[in-house]
C-alpha cells in the first residue's frame, strides 16, 4: 500500500527526470539499455516502484472477493475523504520540489521517502492514501454492529457510498481498518 499511495509522486517524479536522448541525424545509435538506465536511475527505481504499486493494487482488489467474515452494520458513520488531500499535500507536492540532479539530493530523497513509508506503515495512515481517491475509493470512520458486540472509530474503505444502518461484507487489514463492499439490499 505504501507504493500505491505514492504512485502521484513517482510519476510527477519521471516526468521531471527522465532523459530520453532523441537524434534526428541519419548517424544516430542506441546508447544502450545500461547507459539509459545510469542516466535515469531515479526514473527507472520510480517505474520499477509503480510496478509493485500496480501488484499491490490488483492484489488489493483482488481480496475482497475473498470477504468471508460474517458481515456488519453501520451504526454510525462520518465521511473523512478530506485525508486524502492531508496526505497529498504533506507529503507528495513537497518531495515534487526536491533538487533531483545532485546525487546528495537524491540519496536524501530515498531516505525520506524511506522515513515516510515507515511512518505510513507505523500509524496506521495506509487508508489515506491520495491514489485510491483517483481509483475513485472513499474512506469512513464508523461505529460498527458485529456479530462480537459493537466496535468504534473504525475506517473504511469502499468503492461505493456507504450509509447509515448499511450491512457491508468486510477484510480486516489493521486493528481499526477495514477494506468494505456493502451487501445488496
Amino acid at each position: 500500500m505504501v507504493f500505491l499511495s505514492l504512485w502521484l509522486f513517482f510519476i510527477l517524479t519521471i516526468i521531471i527526470t527522465i532523459k530520453i536522448p532523441i537524434c534526428f541525424d541519419d548517424d544516430c545509435t542506441f546508447i544502450g539499455f545500461i547507459e539509459l538506465i545510469k542516466t535515469n536511475l531515479i526514473s527507472f527505481l520510480c517505474i520499477i516502484c509503480l510496478f509493485i504499486g500496480a501488484y499491490s493494487y490488483f492484489d488489493f482488489t483482488f481480496k475482497l472477493k475473498d470477504a468471508n467474515q460474517m458481515p456488519f452494520k453501520i451504526a454510525k458513520i462520518e465521511n473523512i475523504n478530506y485525508e486524502h488531500l492531508t496526505f497529498l499535500t504533506t507529503y507528495i507536492v513537497p518531495l515534487v520540489c526536491f533538487n533531483f540532479v545532485d546525487f546528495r539530493y537524491q540519496i536524501v530523497l530515498l531516505i525520506l521517502i524511506f522515513v515516510i513509508a515507515m511512518i505510513y506503515i507505523k500509524t496506521d495512515l495506509f487508508y489515506a492514501n491520495p491514489t485510491l481517491a483517483l481509483l475513485n475509493y472513499k474512506i469512513y470512520r464508523v461505529d460498527g454492529d458485529f456479530k462480537d458486540g459493537k466496535r468504534e472509530n473504525l475506517i473504511l474503505i469502499s468503492r461505493k457510498n456507504l450509509e447509515l444502518n448499511q450491512r457491508c461484507d468486510y477484510i480486516k487489514l489493521d486493528n481499526r481498518i477495514y477494506f468494505v463492499k456493502p451487501k445488496k439490499k
